[in-house]
């Protein structure tokens, strides 16, 4: 898996969208602190520890680096960044229950537009699982030779 790069100060966001989301009772937004077992449980549940420490690290900022879909108060999904590394987004999920409806790419655009509103021009998406999809969703291109990049010196459990 390959790190991507994505020209910030260019990024659009599908607004008309995101309002259709919210007609629909899909609203993306920073957890509240309260919530923060909460999706941590739901990460746990689903993904590895690895992803697990890097929402906690999420949570933990403030504001946080995180944003979740939420549809009567169920978690849909989250995008983070700055976790693994400064400048860098992910990880991102999506509940398999919701996938395909497009808040996946929702999640993506408006972590990166808040990535940027904090002063960022570029973000690295790392260790991507598929290529077509962020070139399409954001434009983010290939960066060469970025395999294994930051994780390959990571720990392993023994």
């Amino acid at each position: 898996m390959t790190d991507m790069l994505v020209k910030l100060y260019a990024l659009e966001v599908d607004w008309p969208t995101v309002t259709a989301h919210q007609q629909q009772g899909i609203h993306y937004r920073h957890p509240l602190g309260s919530e923060t077992d909460l999706v941590l449980q739901w990460v746990q549940d689903r993904f590895s520890a690895g992803w697990h420490s890097e929402v906690a690290i999420a949570l933990s900022q403030r504001p946080p680096r995180i944003l979740i879909a939420v549809q009567d108060g169920h978690l849909l999904g989250m995008a983070c960044y700055d976790t693994a590394a400064l400048g860098m987004f992910g990880p991102m999920a999506v509940a398999e229950s919701h996938r395909g409806q497009g808040i996946g790419r929702l999640l993506l655009q408006l972590t990166l537009w808040h990535m940027g509103a904090m002063g960022y021009a570029y973000a690295v998406i790392g260790w991507v699982s598929s290529e077509e999809f962020y070139a399409k969703a954001v434009g983010a291109i290939a960066i060469p030779e970025s395999r294994p990049g930051l994780w390959q010196t990571a720990l392993k459990r023994s």
